[in-house]
């Protein structure tokens, strides 16, 4: 996995109006870079509603945020229509992204052992530098989290 002080590593994305967008289109700001295992899941539902209920107050606080799981376009967005998500979903069905931040990996659940997301979310200062690596995702109050990590 990425570590705090490593440059957090480009890459390119399709948006819900099929435009395509790159992490560096948020050069000169914070990004929150949230990776989550799965749309309508319970956690990944309840993180990302966090998220859209103080995304007023992250903008505030100078930060923008993007989410990324392996599911395709067509689940992000009607994850995002049904929660009305304020920010973009990156669709990494290929994993790429996900293997770049070093975040894919073996999972276990029920006795089942699966190639997964490790919930980690990565803040980006303005540079492309990650300033906080955030491993224990506290999923119904990530953004309080993410604030106090950086202490704003």
């Amino acid at each position: 996995m990425l570590q705090e002080g490593e440059m957090a590593p480009d890459f390119e994305f399709d948006l819900a109006d099929g435009q395509k967008a790159r992490l560096s289109d948020w050069r000169g700001k914070t990004v929150v870079l949230y990776f989550y295992p799965k749309d309508n899941t319970p956690g990944c539902t309840a993180q990302a509603c966090d998220l859209r209920d103080n995304h007023q107050e992250l903008l505030e606080k100078g930060l923008a945020v993007i989410g990324v799981s392996p599911d395709s376009l067509a689940s992000h967005g009607k994850f995002s229509q049904k929660f009305g998500l304020p920010f973009p979903l990156v669709a990494d069905t290929d994993t790429r992204v996900a293997e770049a931040y070093g975040v894919w990996g073996e999972k276990k659940m029920y006795g089942k052992t699966y190639m997964g997301i490790n919930r980690t979310t990565f803040v980006i200062g303005p540079d492309g530098q990650i300033l906080k690596v955030i491993a224990k995702v506290d999923t119904k109050a990530h953004s309080r989290q993410v604030l106090d990590a950086l202490g704003r």
